[in-house]
This record gives structure tokens, C-alpha cells and sequence, in this order.
């Protein structure tokens, strides 16, 4: 019988790992319990890369355990606002990460690093930030795996000081599509794109209101998934400033398809190329649903728009725009920080992300109904 996942088990391991017992409630356990599940169901994987998905629920597990003591240590920074976020999201793959790489190049914001989000506990001080001890170990680490893996950047720029997504802090809920990407899991997101996501956003809010302790600003944070959740995320934080970052959806599709097949490579040892043409589209498409449906609801204006091809053209000229959308001082350092960034990133330093919708059995015109209303509705500019 091939190895399976036990719920109690890796609940167990990550305790014994940490020390720790308390996880500040159990809201938790449904997520992991579908994801569990639906993994024992599917079809077995090499037991290597079982191994590896085991790690990262145990890794989650251990680290929302590590940050409920630190809260229970310090529940003073419970009682400390987060005053006016800044929240980009929009459909995979348009943009997202270089306006949260532009964004946090201004040093007057914060944004959650990605050593931070990998060493969550504990939190940072500001001196800590990109040259503290945990900062330069992470750097070195990823020098060594850039030398090792040169062409991993070309699906994402990312790098230990730069600002990281979403998904690593709502991955300790078990709420979030970066569990669904580690292979075919339709039980899981059936569940995710249903579930009530309010306890997910509560324990991003005790997250960050505990890493802005001890290095305060005001937040940057970027998910693309955050727009299928828009009124909750205004429920927890009824200020936030939202940037809907648009794209050519066909091409943001297969780009989208493309980067998770390394998902299932990573998870699976094989690509099931037949289950990213079915699923990815439609969830592409809900991801345009959702926020159309969510502007009518709050309003036209409570969100700003950003397009990529702009961002490509004139990436300074679409930030001093968006400053001032965003009712923010445009200062000499912000944009000294964002010429830098652009000037070391050129497009293609990597190499080029090359896909085709092809390789997933799709074609533009069996895409089109899906992004009809979204194409009608915003100015994209279209890539081919």
C-alpha cells in the first residue's frame, strides 16, 4: 500500500519539531484535513516527493505554531492598527510581482521579505531587515541556487530581501491555492473557492501585526488570489488601498499553466497536462469574475488599475501615476529605489518564459467566452 498523509500525524511532528503545543485555534484543520484527503485519493506519488510535500505541511504547521507563541509572548501588538495597506492582486501572472518589486524599492513601505516569511519567528527588527544575520544566510542560499539553477528566475523574480507573496503567510490556515498547485486536487479547490475565508484574513492581520512590531511602515502585500476575497480583505481591513494590475488574458494563461506544471514536477515527478488545460483557465476566469463582481459591489472607484503594458513601457511613469492614486508622496528615495530595481532587472535577465497554450491542449478562441465580460469591461492591451 502506497504511504499516506495522517492529519494527527503531521500535526504531531510539527509540535514535537517546535515544542510547541497551542495554534491559536483550530480553524486551521479543515483546509489541511481536505488537502490530506484529497492527496491519499489521488494517484501515489514517488515517495520522495511525498517526503517533500509532508516537509512543507509540517513547515506550515511548525511555523503558525512558532508565531502564535510569539503573539502569546508580545499580545500587546495585537491592540496596534494596520493603517491603509496597500493589497495588489489581480489574474495570475499580469504584473503582479514587478508592481510589489517597485513598490517595496521605496523605502518608506514595508513589505514581508521572503526570508522573513521562510524564518517567521522571531519577527524582524528594522536593522534586520536586508542585513541582518537570517537576511545574508537567505542571500548566500540564493546565490547558491542561482548558480545551480540559473534559469528558475525566468518564471519568477524573486530573491530572500524582496518582497514576498501572500500565500506564505495564509498557507498556515491552509488557505490558499499554493497547496492546490502541489497536483491534481480537485476536492481542495472545490473547497478552497468556496470556503468562508474570514479566519485566513484574521490570521494574516495577527501576522503582520506581529512582524511590524519591532519594524513598523505601512504595509506593501501582494496575492493575486486576494481578489477572490476582496469584501472579506475589506472586512479585516476596511482601509486598504486595492490595485487591480490587467493583462492579456490568454497569454497570463498560459504563463499561469506553464509555472505550475513546475508545481507538479516538483510534487507529482510528472506534468498532467490534461488537468492544468481544465482547471487553470477556469480559475484564471473566476479570478476576473470574482473582482468584476466585487467592484460592482464596493464601487468603481475603490480599486485602481494598472496595466501591464504600461508597466513594461514606462514602469516609472506608471508608479508616479499610481502614487498619486494612491494619495502618496512620490519622493526623491521612492523613485531612486524603483530606477535601481528596473535598471538591475532588465526584462529577460533570466532568460525568456517560453510557453504556448498549446501545450495544454488549449486555443485562444476555446478561452474567449471565459474572458468575454473581462475583455469588454477593461482596455488590455493583447500580446498576440
Amino acid at each position: 500500500m502506497a504511504a499516506q498523509l495522517v492529519t494527527g500525524e503531521l500535526i504531531e511532528a510539527a509540535q514535537r519539531a517546535t515544542g510547541l503545543e497551542q495554534f491559536g485555534g483550530n480553524s486551521f484543520r479543515e483546509g489541511l484535513e481536505v488537502i490530506v484527503a484529497d492527496v491519499n485519493q489521488g494517484a501515489p506519488r514517488p515517495p520522495e516527493l511525498l517526503a517533500r510535500l509532508h516537509y512543507g505541511l509540517v513547515k506550515a504547521l511548525s511555523d503558525r505554531l512558532k508565531v502564535t507563541a510569539a503573539i502569546a509572548a508580545r499580545p500587546e501588538v495585537l491592540d496596534r492598527p494596520i493603517t491603509r495597506p496597500v493589497f495588489v492582486f489581480g489574474i495570475p501572472r499580469t504584473g503582479t510581482t514587478l508592481l510589489n518589486n517597485l513598490l517595496a524599492a521605496d523605502p518608506n513601505r514595508r513589505s514581508p521579505l521572503k526570508w522573513e516569511l521562510d524564518d517567521p519567528v522571531p519577527p524582524p527588527t528594522a536593522d534586520e531587515l536586508y542585513t541582518g544575520p537570517r537576511a545574508l544566510a537567505a542571500l548566500e542560499m540564493d546565490r547558491k541556487m542561482q548558480a545551480a539553477a540559473p534559469s528558475a528566475s525566468k518564471y519568477y523574480r524573486g530573491a530572500a530581501t524582496y518582497p514576498h507573496e501572500c500565500v506564505w503567510i495564509l498557507a498556515h490556515e491552509f488557505n490558499t491555492l499554493m497547496w492546490e498547485s502541489a497536483g491534481k486536487l480537485p476536492q481542495y479547490r472545490e473547497w478552497f473557492f468556496n470556503a468562508d475565508a474570514t479566519p485566513a484574513y484574521e490570521y494574516h492581520k495577527k501576522f503582520l501585526q506581529l512582524h511590524q512590531a519591532d519594524a513598523p511602515g505601512i504595509w506593501n502585500l501582494k496575492m493575486p488570489s486576494h481578489i477572490l476575497n476582496i469584501q472579506t480583505l475589506l472586512k479585516i481591513y476596511p482601509d486598504a488601498r486595492l490595485v487591480w494590475t490587467h493583462r492579456d488574458p490568454y497569454t497570463a494563461t498560459g504563463s499561469l499553466c506553464s509555472l505550475i506544471s513546475l508545481g507538479h514536477q516538483a510534487y507529482l515527478g510528472k506534468v498532467d497536462y490534461e488537468w492544468l488545460g481544465q482547471n487553470y483557465p477556469w480559475q484564471a476566469a473566476e479570478h476576473a469574475r470574482r473582482g468584476m463582481a466585487a467592484r460592482d459591489a464596493i464601487g468603481e472607484d475603490r480599486i485602481i488599475d494598472v496595466q501591464y503594458a504600461d508597466m513594461m513601457r514606462d514602469p516609472m511613469g506608471v508608479m508616479r501615476k499610481l502614487y498619486k492614486q494612491l494619495g502618496d508622496d512620490f519622493t526623491p528615495e521612492a523613485e531612486e529605489g524603483m530606477q535601481a530595481w528596473v535598471d538591475d532587472n532588465p526584462q529577460g535577465k533570466f532568460g525568456r518564459h517560453e510557453y504556448k497554450l498549446a501545450q495544454f491542449g488549449l486555443t485562444k478562441t476555446q478561452l474567449e467566452p471565459m474572458f468575454e465580460a473581462y475583455l469588454k469591461r477593461y482596455p488590455v492591451e493583447m500580446e498576440g
